[in-house]
């Protein structure tokens, strides 16, 4: 698929599903940056323009597949459309405008040095990963607590704060296993429908 074939699929379910007050401003906030084209990542997953609009999907539907999976047919019954879709598609706004277009000297297979293009992280406002992207959201629109938890601890074991000897993680994921199922989709999408 192309970079403007997973925008589309991206505006597809956000229309589909979110009908949230503010989430018109939200979407117009996105389109104004470069949430669209930026990669999710400098050089592991989806480390290319428009991979992190891609990633957003791909967790989407790991998480829809996780949810019917562990719910059943009426998974929505315990977690809303508008939520799943709230949560997947824009858990990784916390990544907007901090990716650059760089330069990088790297040695090609005879030995010679090669500039090659890469994206450098560069971010304006330091304030987490998953807790910034809650903060960015909850700006534009009111979040439930399912959805900020499963934002906020998407990383799971990899969040620095849980690096740090956090041990709230794993309440948060016997207290809401939305968030322990969405750290799953997140990871699954990653690892196995990604490639660099």
């Amino acid at each position: 698929m192309e970079e403007n074939d997973f925008k589309q699929e991206f505006l597809e379910i956000f229309y589909d599903n979110i009908e949230r007050d503010g989430s018109d401003k939200l979407l117009e906030w996105l389109e104004r940056s470069d949430f669209f084209t930026a990669p999710a990542s400098t050089n592991r997953h989806s480390s290319f323009k428009g991979g992190l609009c891609m990633h957003s999907v791909f967790v989407y539907k790991r998480f829809v597949k996780l949810l019917e999976n562990e719910y059943g047919k009426n998974w929505d019954k315990t977690l809303s459309k508008e939520s799943a879709a709230i949560i997947a598609l824009l858990h990784d706004v916390c990544k907007v405008d901090c990716y650059q277009e760089s330069f990088k000297n790297v040695k090609d297979d005879d030995g010679v040095w090669q500039k090659v293009p890469c994206y450098k992280f560069d971010e304006a406002l330091p304030y987490g990963h998953g807790e910034k992207s809650v903060y960015i959201l909850s700006s534009f629109m009111k979040l439930t607590r399912e959805e900020a938890m499963a934002i906020n601890w998407h990383m799971g074991n990899a969040d620095c704060r849980v690096k740090g000897g956090y041990w709230g993680l794993s309440a948060v994921f016997y207290a809401h296993p939305v968030a322990l199922l969405f750290h799953i989709a997140d990871m699954e999408a990653t690892y196995l429908d990604e490639n660099s």
